[in-house]
């Protein structure tokens, strides 16, 4: 197989994996909404302003990844902005654990004595979310070693093209998630 069938190959299934991601988190927010409905059995709460900044930092994150392609036309250094959305991400993810303690003050709890189906909703989207997350950071890492040693190009980057894909598909994903738990 030459070079060029693998890289379709390979966007492909990065494609595919999109989708079946998007099915899940698509049946979570369908089962909350029924869940919502049952009434009474549903406790209102204040989502956490570290929610609000994650969203704005991961927005960032993937705004930064515009500029990666024309500094390769360009024949430029990427390291720095790559290594920036790294940054930005694991930002993102302190930013989600911070939110959590917040969740736990206002006794919010995924399991246990004092939780609710509501917390438990919030908590593992917010969970599966950030686990997703986790892998575009060990794309972001290998990109950004990559980068370091100049190992992209505008004709060789599937690596860096694939990571750029499932981050702004995660930044997405995390858009609608916060909008659906804030506003829902």
């Amino acid at each position: 197989m030459d070079i060029a069938l693998r890289n379709i190959v390979k966007k492909q299934l990065l494609w595919i994996s999109l989708a079946a991601i998007l099915m899940f988190f698509a049946s979570m927010l369908s089962a909350f909404i029924v869940e919502k409905a049952d009434v009474g059995n549903w406790k209102e709460f204040i989502l956490p302003n570290y929610f609000v900044l994650s969203t704005g930092v991961i927005i960032l994150s993937s705004l930064v990844l515009f500029f990666i392609k024309p500094q390769l036309k360009k024949e430029k250094s990427i390291f720095g902005l790559v290594f920036t959305v790294l940054i930005l991400g694991i930002l993102f993810s302190y930013f989600q654990i911070k939110g959590w303690q917040q969740l736990t003050n206002q006794g919010i709890y995924l399991t246990g004595v004092g939780s609710n189906i509501s917390g438990s909703f919030l908590y593992i989207l917010t969970l599966t979310h950030l686990l997703h997350l986790v892998g575009g950071l060990v794309g972001l890492c290998i990109s950004t070693i990559k980068s370091k040693q100049n190992l992209y190009s505008i004709n060789n980057y599937l690596g860096l093209e694939l990571t750029v894909i499932y981050w702004h598909f995660l930044t997405v994903l995390w858009v609608i998630l916060f909008a659906f738990l804030k506003f829902y």
